[in-house]
């Protein structure tokens, strides 16, 4: 089959390198010839590559690794066997993925699929469009009319970018997106198969059932992170808006109007309905859904499979469903459990776990 290897083997780093990266302090000298070329778990890890242990969960993996180096907690120092390289540090895995960006910056965002950078035969770029130095365009692409796409931005294969879009410096747009009513900034990375800038879902509370227009726009600002097919639609009257480094997992729906502020998080499959805010810092668990109009609070926390009906203030955690503040929420789980434990009468069984939630 030959080598399926998806990423170039890097060329390593040396022990010297990663100790300035990372802070970790070696517990011996390390040896004079050893080069990491590689990473891996530590029950998988080779002789170059480097691993990291910051839990129970594998520190018995230890006694028995191949590992060059580990990055480790001093408390898991003594269960690392002869010959390997201790690297000590409060945060390994903090530490083990900024060497890990290192070794494998092309496995950061979107690449091209011939691997380098040009306007490809089959692109469709109209002659309106206006593209700054070291665009790359692949096969399929099409940017339409007065699009502007900033200097080093990639367009990928099949990707449509909409009439009067506009695409910041050094973006990544993946495989076959549609990119519609939107304007983006720098260094924005937009996975495979995402649907951007589309009308949002509106109609009329009547039999009519008429068709409300959405003319606002998109507006995604810097750094931020969008998974596979996710989509957002854009605003009605006012602007759909992705803060600043906010980061968007794969299949999430957000709908029109909504504000997402800077640093958010939103996990996979979490549905926001219209006019949805998520102040910054804001956190949404898998399978969030939020009723239209609700309102986030600043570092606010959301568990999955939660269902928001209400605004949650600033700084608080909430979860279930309806979804509400963690302690109540634990209580009412903790109530249910010893409900179902007693029978049919719903006493709390003799033989539950006794303990006030």
């Amino acid at each position: 089959m030959g080598n399926r290897r998806f990423f170039d083997r890097p060329n390593g780093l040396t022990v010297a390198e990663i100790i300035k990266l990372t802070g970790a302090e070696p517990v011996q000298a390390p040896p004079a010839s050893l080069v990491i070329k590689g990473v891996a778990p530590v029950d998988l890890a080779g002789p170059t590559d480097l691993a990291f242990v910051d839990g129970k969960k594998f520190a018995g993996a230890l006694a028995t690794t191949r590992a060059g180096a580990c990055l480790m907690p001093k408390r898991f120092a003594d269960l690392a066997p002869e010959g390997l390289l201790v690297l000590q540090t409060e945060h390994p895995y903090r530490a083990f993925v900024a060497v890990h960006r290192e070794l494998y910056p092309q496995s950061l965002r979107p690449s091209s699929l011939f691997e380098t950078d040009g306007i490809f035969e089959g692109a469709t770029i109209h002659p309106t469009a206006r593209l700054e130095s070291d665009v790359t365009v692949d096969p399929g692409a099409v940017i339409g009319p007065r699009a502007e796409i900033g200097a080093g931005s990639l367009i990928a294969a099949n990707a449509v970018i909409g009439p009067d879009v506009t695409i910041g410096r050094g973006c990544r747009i993946g495989a076959g997106c549609s990119i519609t009513h939107t304007l983006i900034g720098d260094r924005v990375v937009i996975h495979p198969g995402c649907r951007i800038g589309q009308d949002g879902f509106g109609y009329t509370e009547d039999a009519a059932q008429q068709k409300i227009p959405q003319t606002g726009r998109v507006i995604i600002q810097n750094d931020v992170e969008i998974g596979a097919g996710t989509t957002i639609d854009r605003g009605g009257i006012r602007d759909t808006v992705i803060g600043e480094a906010s980061k968007i997992d794969n299949l999430c729906q957000i709908g029109h109007n909504c504000q997402i502020g800077r640093h958010c998080i939103i996990v996979a499959q979490s549905g926001l309905s219209g006019s949805v805010t998520l102040e910054d810092f804001a956190v949404l668990g898998g399978s969030v859904g939020l009723a239209p109009h609700v309102t986030i609070g600043r570092g606010a926390r959301v568990a999955a499979r939660s269902g928001v009906m209400h605004n949650i203030p600033a700084g608080e955690t909430w979860g279930g469903y309806p979804a509400k503040t963690r302690m109540q929420w634990m209580r009412q789980e903790a109530t249910l459990a010893r409900l179902a434990g007693g029978g049919s009468r719903g006493r709390p069984s003799e033989e539950g776990p006794g303990e006030k939630p």
